[in-house]
C-alpha cells in the first residue's frame, strides 16, 4: 500500500475487510479464545503489520488504511491495534531488539508501573511477546519480554474480552532509552484506536436497530413506524456519526501534524470523548428499540453494545479526555481557540 489510496481501492479495502470479517466464530457470551486462524488470515493479507515497513513485513500503510481495519474488526477483538499501533511502532521508535519476526507474530504493548506490572493489558495470555514501556531513574525505556517471562494473571472486561494483569522483571531487562514524549503519543494512539474501533461498532448496531425495527411488528405495523423508536434511531445515527467524523478528523490531524502537535492532541481527546459520550446514547437507545431481545445470549447486539462500554475506559476513561479537551481549549487562548478548531 505505498503511495496515496484513491477512492476506489479504499471501497475495495473496505470491502475485503467487511469479507474478512463476516463470520464470528465466538459463541454467544463465551469467552472468547484468541482466533490464530483469522489471525493467520489477516497476517497472509498483510494486515497485522500494516503500518509496518516493507522490510519488516509490513505493508507500509498508515493510519486512514488502520481506520478501515479497526472499523471492519469491531467486536472480533484481536490486538490489531496493540500488535500494530502500539507494539511495533515502540519497537520502530526505540531500535529495540526483538527476537521476533514475521507477520504472523502476535504481540500487545503496555506501560508499566515503577513494579513492572500492568492491569487490563489485551490478550496477554496469548500473545508471543510484550512490548513494554517503563521509567528508570527518570528515563523512559522499551524492551521486548518474551511470553515466557511475563506473569499472567487471566481476567476479562465487560464485553468478555481478555484483559489481563500482568508482571515482568524490568530490572534483568536492559531497555531502550527513548524520549518522554513517546509516552504521551503512546496514550494517543491507543485511545484513537478505541475511538475508530467504537465508530465502527455504532455503525453495526445502527445496523441492527434498523433491521429490528423494520421488520418486528406491533399493533398492525413496524416498529420503526413509531415516532418515539424513529426519535431513538436518529439518535444513535447522529451520535454515531459524530463519533465517526471525530475520529476520522482526528486521523488527518495525527498524520500530518503528527501524534505530539497540539492540534493532534485536541484532536484525539474530541474524538475519544466523542465516542465515549456517544456510547451512552447508543447503547441505551439501541436497547430499548430491541427489548429483552437485546439483552439474550443468543442475539449479537449485547456483545456490541457491551464492547462499547468496555472500551470507553481503555486508553483513557471519558472524564479523562473531556478534561484533556478542556484543558487544551484553555491553553490555545482567545485567539487560539479558534483556528484549533478549524485549522487543525
Amino acid at each position: 500500500m505505498t503511495g496515496p489510496a484513491t477512492d476506489t481501492e479504499m471501497r475495495e479495502f473496505a470491502r475485503m475487510l467487511d469479507q474478512v470479517f463476516a463470520t464470528d466464530r465466538r459463541a454467544p457470551g463465551e469467552a472468547r479464545e484468541f482466533d490464530r486462524e483469522l489471525w493467520s488470515t489477516l497476517a497472509d493479507l498483510g494486515l497485522t503489520r500494516l503500518t509496518g515497513p516493507e522490510s519488516e513485513g509490513g505493508s507500509d500503510a498508515g493510519w486512514t488504511e488502520s481506520a478501515y481495519l479497526l472499523a471492519a474488526a469491531g467486536t472480533a477483538d484481536l490486538p490489531i491495534a496493540e500488535n500494530d499501533l502500539l507494539a511495533g511502532w515502540l519497537l520502530g521508535r526505540s531500535g529495540c531488539p526483538t527476537a521476533h519476526s514475521g507477520p504472523a507474530v502476535v504481540r500487545t504493548a503496555a506501560v508499566l508501573d515503577s513494579d513492572g506490572t500492568a492491569r487490563h493489558v489485551p490478550w496477554a495470555r496469548s500473545v508471543d511477546a510484550l512490548v513494554a514501556l517503563w521509567e528508570a531513574d527518570g528515563t523512559w525505556l522499551v524492551a521486548e519480554f518474551a511470553r515466557s517471562d511475563v506473569e499472567v494473571t487471566a481476567a476479562a472486561n465487560l464485553a468478555s474480552m481478555p484483559r489481563d494483569h500482568i508482571r515482568v522483571d524490568v530490572s534483568a531487562q536492559q531497555g531502550t532509552p527513548v524520549p518522554a514524549d513517546v509516552v504521551t503519543e503512546f496514550l494517543r494512539r491507543g485511545a484513537l484506536a478505541r475511538a475508530l474501533a467504537m465508530a465502527g461498532t455504532m455503525e453495526r448496531v445502527l445496523a441492527l436497530v434498523v433491521e429490528h425495527t423494520s421488520a418486528r411488528t406491533q399493533f398492525g405495523r413496524a416498529v420503526g413506524k413509531f415516532q418515539a423508536v424513529q426519535a431513538m434511531v436518529a439518535d444513535i445515527a447522529a451520535e454515531g456519526a459524530l463519533a465517526r467524523a471525530a475520529a476520522n478528523a482526528a486521523v488527518s490531524i495525527a498524520e500530518e501534524h503528527g501524534f505530539g502537535s497540539p492540534e493532534a492532541g485536541f484532536a484525539v481527546a474530541a474524538a475519544k470523548s466523542c465516542a465515549g459520550h456517544a456510547a451512552s446514547v447508543v447503547v441505551r437507545n439501541a436497547h430499548q428499540c430491541l427489548g429483552a431481545i437485546g439483552f439474550t445470549m443468543e442475539h449479537e447486539l449485547h456483545r456490541h453494545t457491551n464492547a462499547l462500554l468496555a472500551w470507553r475506559s481503555e486508553y483513557g476513561s471519558v472524564r479523562y479526555w473531556d478534561e484533556a479537551l478542556v484543558a487544551a481549549a484553555a491553553a490555545a487562548g482567545e485567539r487560539g481557540l479558534w483556528p484549533l478548531i478549524t485549522d487543525g
